[in-house]
């Protein structure tokens, strides 16, 4: 991602917009968007094993972790808008516990890409799956979509709920409610 060609690109935009990229509120858009830009899609630069470190430690627990309320900011992949939420985050160990860190890291690793919901929950439960080789792997995301309430319908409460369920969360209506009961849903 070229600095000065998103910083061009923004001109090119406010150009487009019928705007004067050079009067006094606007000299500096076109950088200071460029850099948000760079910074809101990060994702792209990084990696699951960079993220990880080898942050995985040996546990005799196989009892359910969870990680609730971890805050994210995305950009809708349809109309470069944010969706801003929460993801919950569950596992079953088998063998490993991996930091409690990197388990937001991972959720702002996929968050920071051009994304939509749906993809994103899937690719945070795959990922803790592949780290951790756990039993099982819940995902739910609960998220305001700003292309949904700036523009289009403009509804402004609706919120959307993603969920993927992976091994012992998918296989037992009793683990996925025990879940789901203790993330309040």
């Amino acid at each position: 991602m070229s600095l000065e060609n998103l910083t061009q690109n923004y001109e090119s935009i406010l150009l487009n917009l019928g705007e004067n990229p050079k009067r006094g509120g606007l000299l500096d858009t076109p950088l200071r968007a460029a850099k948000a830009m760079q910074f809101l899609c990060l994702g792209y630069k990084l990696s699951l094993g960079e993220i990880v470190n080898n942050a995985l430690f040996e546990s005799d627990s196989d009892e359910m972790v969870i990680v609730k309320d971890i805050e994210l900011y995305s950009l809708c992949e349809h109309h470069m808008l944010p969706f801003i939420g929460k993801a919950h985050v569950a596992y079953m160990p088998t063998g490993k516990v991996i930091g409690l860190s990197k388990i937001a890291r991972i959720v702002d690793m996929f968050a920071r890409r051009l994304q939509i919901q749906e993809n994103l929950t899937r690719q945070i439960a795959e990922a803790i799956q592949e780290v951790t080789d756990a039993g099982g792997v819940a995902v739910v995301i609960e998220a305001k979509h700003m292309c949904m309430m700036m523009r289009g319908v403009e509804k402004q409460n609706s919120s959307m709920y993603t969920s993927v369920m992976l091994g012992a969360f998918r296989e037992s209506g009793n683990t996925r409610q025990e879940f789901l009961q203790l993330i309040g849903k």
